[in-house]
């Protein structure tokens, strides 16, 4: 990279440690609030899903926008529509208006990571380009797991936290109008239609597309559905802060040394340990009950192992993917990872409503197990 690139680089880490915040600030926040005030489970899950709503909604034309007005001003506009809804949410309190207010936080932090990642991959040299996403994706994990310490602000008041993260989010977006470059990505290669490179991806890579939906499945699903589930076993809400960063810390621990080993011994070889043992990690979380502990140490172990599948995965699709399909594969990832942040909530909402909390992380322990196993089943096909 050139010294020009590195700056840009680290103005995008600096933009996604932000964007991780917001999310992971707003989801167990907001979880909170509605349940205090007797929303019902499902309900409160189907108002955190409606930020992911947004999120999908954006990632369909968010290619088209950013051929048209370029890098920095799609980031700018991300960042932009985040601040203006975080300030609005203690003034404008109530399910509905939270629900409108969800849907563009959606939007822009979709436009944000669309772009920035999109960024990183274009700039960054193929031999450097597995380094860099990790550190990209350990950026957004630091965001995503100090997120929730934002719940210790509501002592302090409901607007404490949205404050806070607003201000944050104006420095940031100073810092990318007055230092960023304005940059677009090339036009696509050989005329071939959007459509079709998605076909192709899908059926060149469709084991390394997959972690995105899992990844985005329990990213919304632990931090919408956690907090509810724990306060009706008995944990306080300042418990509950405590824990819920624990599962980005084991990320945060994981995330360099699971790239480094994907690199010696194949990303598909620790995709399916990863799941696997992920997988039983969350399967187990039920046991531990109101065990703060036994609680924390599987959270932590959970997160270690899953929180690089983002990453992990779309490196092992550039790996299998000729260079011409990278952007669809970047648009397929952030597909998936919207359809899982919807369902998450919304389904671990469900199982809340009947009684059944202990069902969220079992279910989410099945799907990473067989995704694991269906590893084994995956071979990809060499690309000229």
């Amino acid at each position: 990279m050139t010294q020009s690139s590195k700056l840009n680089y680290f103005i995008l880490i600096t933009v996604i440690i932000a964007a991780g915040l917001s999310q992971g600030l707003l989801l167990p926040v907001l979880s909170i609030l509605l349940e205090q005030k007797g929303i019902s489970s499902s309900l409160n899950g189907m108002n955190a899903a409606a930020l992911y709503v947004g999120s999908f909604a954006m990632t369909l034309v968010a290619e088209r926008i950013l051929s048209r007005i370029g890098f920095k001003k799609l980031i700018a506009a991300g960042i932009s529509l985040v601040l203006v809804s975080l300030i609005l949410f203690p003034l404008l309190p109530g399910v509905k208006a939270w629900f409108l207010l969800r849907l563009l936080v959606g939007a822009g932090d979709s436009a944000i990571n669309y772009a920035a990642q999109l960024w990183v991959l274009l700039m960054t040299p193929a031999a450097h380009r597995g380094r860099n996403l990790s550190l990209y994706g350990m950026s957004y994990g630091l965001g995503f797991s100090l997120g929730p310490l934002g719940i210790s602000l509501l002592r302090f008041g409901q607007a404490a936290p949205f404050a806070a993260i607003a201000l944050l989010f104006l420095l940031v977006l100073l810092l990318v109008l007055f230092k960023l470059p304005g940059s677009r990505p090339d036009k696509a290669e050989h005329g071939e239609g959007q459509a079709r490179r998605f076909v192709r991806s899908y059926s060149l890579a469709w084991y390394a597309l997959i972690p995105a939906l899992l990844y985005g499945y329990m990213e919304a699903s632990l931090n919408s559905n956690f907090p509810v589930y724990g306060l009706r076993i008995g944990f306080s809400a300042n418990e509950i802060a405590a824990l819920l960063p624990f599962a980005g810390i084991g990320g945060l621990l994981l995330q360099m040394p699971l790239g480094i080993w994907s690199d010696r011994y194949g990303r598909k070889k620790i995709l399916i340990v990863s799941g696997v043992g992920g997988g039983l990690a969350f399967a187990l979380l039920p046991l531990a009950e109101d065990r703060f502990l036994w609680t924390l140490a599987l959270l932590m172990a959970a997160g270690g192992l899953v929180g690089s599948f983002f990453s992990l995965g779309l490196s092992y699709a550039a790996d299998i993917l000729p260079r011409n399909l990278l952007p669809a594969a970047n648009v397929v990832s952030s597909f998936h990872y919207s359809i899982g942040s919807i369902i998450g909530p919304g389904l671990g909402g469900l199982l809340l409503q009947f009684g059944w909390g202990g069902g969220v992380f079992l279910l989410m322990g099945i799907l990473y197990i067989l995704f694991g196993l269906a590893g084994l089943l995956f071979s990809p096909r060499q690309t000229i």
